[in-house]
C-alpha cells in the first residue's frame, strides 16, 4: 500500500487524535469584513482535530452571556438540527441526520470523513421526522411534544406560506397542508421540485425560506465535495441558492459559488436575503473563514475556483479564470472552520439591548482546525442593514475541559416570547436563551 495511504489509515484507525499543522492566527483574525487570509498550508495529511461527542452530564448546560440566562426548552430529542416557529407559537424541530450516500464514503478520503463525522456525533441513523413542541403556559418549557411529520428523507428547512408548509428534504422540496393549531399532519406531501441528491449528496442539508410576498421560495443547496474533487459534473445545481416559483415549481439559480449555505434569513432593515456559508477545508487551520453575506441576485461567490473574491484555489482542475474574475467577496467573516450553520436576525427579540439589532449565528464547531473553533452561538451587531463591529458570545461552554463536545449548536430562531431557541444536535436538546430575571 502507498505510504501516504497507510499513514492515513493508521491515523484514523487509531485514536483519531489531532494531527497536521496548527493555527498561527486567532479566530478573531479571521472575523469581520476584512479577515486575514494567510497563504494556504496544504499538508500531506489534513489537520484532523475532532471534539468527540459525549453529551451533557446531568445538570450541565452552556454558559450564557451576561444579562441572559439559559435553560432547556426541550430535551431527550433525537439529533435536533433545525427550528421553525409557527404563527401560534408552536415550535417545529427537524430531528434529522445524513441520508444514505454510499458513494460519499468511497476511497481513503471518504472513509476518513465517515469516521470523522461518526466521532463528532453525526454517524447515527436519521430519525427522519419533524416534531412539534408546544409551551402553552409560557413557562419556557415545552410541555407538549408530538410527531408532526414522519417518514421524511433527512428533512432540514421549513417554511409556512398561508396554509402550505414547505419542507426541504435532502433530495426534494415538499408541500404539506397545515391547519393552525394541529399537532400532526397525516396527509402525504406533494413534491414541488426535485433537489440535487443522489449517492454522494455530500452537503445534504437543504434549507428553505419564503419571500415576503410568499410568491417565491429560496432553497439552499450545498456542494457535492470540498473543492470539486468529485468532478464538476457532480456539482450541477449545487453550491447555490435556488429561487423557486411557488405556484409552478419552476426554478433558477439565484446565486452560486456558495460552498455550503445553510441558514437564510431576511435582514429587517434592508429587506435583503442573508445566508451563513461554510467555506472549504484542508488548506490550513486559518483558511478559509466561514462567512455570512447578503445574497445578490445573479452573483457568483467563488466556489470552487476561488475564495473571498479572487483568491484562487490551485487544487481545482480545470481552472476557470473567467468565473474567478466575476467572484465577489462576502460581507462578513465569522472565523475559520467554525461551521457556522444557524442564522436568524434579532427582530422580535426581548434579549438585552446589545442583542437588539443584528444576527445570531449557530456555530457547529470545527474538525479541521487546531485548536478548535466555533462550538458556540455568537451575535453579530448590525447598523443600517450591515454588520458593525465584532461578534459577541451568546452561548459558550459546549466543550468540556478535555475538549470533548457536550453539545453542538445548529439552528437558531427567535420564538413568540422574544427568546432565542438553539437546536443542539449532540446534546439532543433545544436551549432557550432569555433575559436574566
Amino acid at each position: 500500500m502507498h505510504k501516504t495511504r497507510l499513514a492515513l489509515l493508521i491515523m484514523v484507525a487509531g485514536t483519531l487524535a489531532a494531527c497536521g499543522e496548527s493555527s498561527t492566527l486567532q479566530v478573531s483574525d479571521g472575523t469581520g469584513p476584512s479577515p486575514k487570509l494567510p497563504e494556504p498550508n496544504k499538508t500531506l495529511i489534513p489537520t484532523v482535530n475532532i471534539a468527540p461527542a459525549i453529551g451533557w452530564p446531568k445538570g450541565a448546560k452552556p454558559t450564557a452571556a451576561a444579562g441572559t440566562q439559559v435553560a432547556a426548552f426541550a430535551d431527550g430529542l433525537d439529533h435536533p438540527r433545525w427550528l421553525y416557529v409557527l404563527p401560534n407559537g408552536d415550535v417545529l424541530v427537524a430531528e434529522t441526520n445524513a441520508p444514505s450516500k454510499p458513494d460519499d464514503a468511497k476511497g481513503i478520503r471518504g472513509w476518513v470523513m465517515e469516521k470523522v463525522m461518526g466521532r463528532a456525533g453525526a454517524g447515527v441513523p436519521s430519525p427522519n421526522r419533524i416534531t412539534l413542541l408546544r409551551d402553552a403556559d409560557h413557562d419556557g418549557v415545552a410541555e407538549t411534544r408530538t410527531v408532526f411529520l414522519e417518514n421524511l428523507n433527512s428533512p432540514f428547512g421549513m417554511a409556512l406560506v398561508g396554509n402550505d408548509l414547505y419542507v426541504a428534504d435532502s433530495d426534494k422540496l415538499l408541500r404539506f397542508p397545515y391547519q393552525p393549531g394541529e399537532t400532526a399532519i397525516k396527509q402525504a406531501g406533494t413534491k414541488v421540485v426535485d433537489l440535487p441528491g443522489g449517492s454522494i449528496n455530500h452537503h445534504w442539508t437543504k434549507n428553505v425560506v419564503a419571500s415576503k410576498d410568499g410568491s417565491k421560495l429560496y432553497v439552499s443547496v450545498g456542494s457535492n465535495s470540498n473543492v470539486g474533487e468529485n468532478g464538476l459534473e457532480a456539482e450541477q445545481g449545487r453550491a447555490a441558492i435556488w429561487e423557486v416559483d411557488r405556484a409552478s415549481g419552476e426554478h433558477r439559480l439565484f446565486a452560486s459559488g456558495l460552498r455550503n449555505p445553510n441558514g437564510m434569513a431576511w435582514e429587517p432593515q434592508s429587506g435583503k436575503l442573508w445566508t451563513a456559508v461554510n467555506e472549504r477545508d484542508e488548506i490550513g487551520s486559518d483558511l478559509v473563514p466561514d462567512y455570512i453575506t447578503s445574497v445578490k441576485d445573479g452573483a457568483f461567490y467563488g466556489w470552487p475556483f476561488s475564495y473571498y473574491g479572487q483568491h484562487v484555489d490551485v487544487r481545482v482542475s480545470p481552472q476557470n479564470p473567467d468565473l474567478v474574475a466575476k467572484a465577489i467577496a462576502p460581507d462578513y467573516a465569522v472565523g475559520p472552520h467554525t461551521a457556522s450553520l444557524g442564522l436568524t436576525f434579532a427582530e422580535g427579540s426581548k434579549l438585552p439591548a446589545q442583542f437588539s439589532n443584528g444576527a445570531f449565528i449557530g456555530q457547529h464547531g470545527s474538525w479541521n482546525r487546531k485548536p478548535h473553533s466555533g462550538y458556540k452561538v455568537i451575535f453579530v451587531p448590525f447598523e443600517g442593514g450591515q454588520p458593525k463591529g465584532q461578534p459577541v458570545d451568546v452561548l459558550t461552554g459546549f466543550l468540556d475541559k478535555d475538549e470533548k463536545a457536550m453539545g453542538r449548536p445548529v439552528g437558531v430562531v427567535i420564538d413568540q416570547q422574544g427568546d432565542l431557541l438553539v437546536a443542539d444536535d449532540v446534546g439532543n436538546k433545544v436551549w432557550r436563551v432569555s433575559a436574566a430575571k
